[in-house]
């Protein structure tokens, strides 16, 4: 099984990477954690840098955890919902897991432009994990 993870800041306490923990042993799966990030010339360095060691942040967490772990830096110029959808679809993951967070009362009740959008396009399943 192939799990794909939105995945934007390592926490190690954080409820994506115990989510991600949970169902990568539960399916024997290898995880493939995945940020999208706008490219251009005015975007800063700093900004691929500070993606990159978050990605290998988390690779080295869940590899230590026993997990086959890969990462990926999106960088086609699509927003990250369709960086995500894409990619997922064309590498046939079985699952894709995200993050949400809820800002009002209407908003535990509608996500987030990124998530609902990759939840009603998604080919496969999506699990949505509170990151509050």
């Amino acid at each position: 099984m192939k799990i794909m993870v939105g995945y934007n800041e390592f926490d190690p306490k954080g409820q994506i990477e115990a989510a991600v923990i949970e169902h990568a042993r539960a399916f024997n799966a290898r995880v493939y954690l995945a940020n999208s990030i706008e490219i251009g010339e005015d975007v800063p360095k700093e900004n691929f840098d500070r993606a990159e060691k978050n990605l290998e942040k988390g690779k080295s967490f869940f590899l230590k955890q026993g997990i086959e772990c890969e990462t990926i830096l999106l960088e086609s110029g699509l927003t990250i919902s369709e960086d995500i959808l894409k990619f997922a679809q064309d590498n046939k993951m079985n699952e894709i897991i995200i993050g949400v967070r809820s800002r009002s009362k209407l908003g535990k009740l509608i996500f987030g432009s990124i998530a609902q959008h990759t939840i009603l396009n998604s080919s496969c399943p999506v699990l949505c994990v509170n990151q509050e």
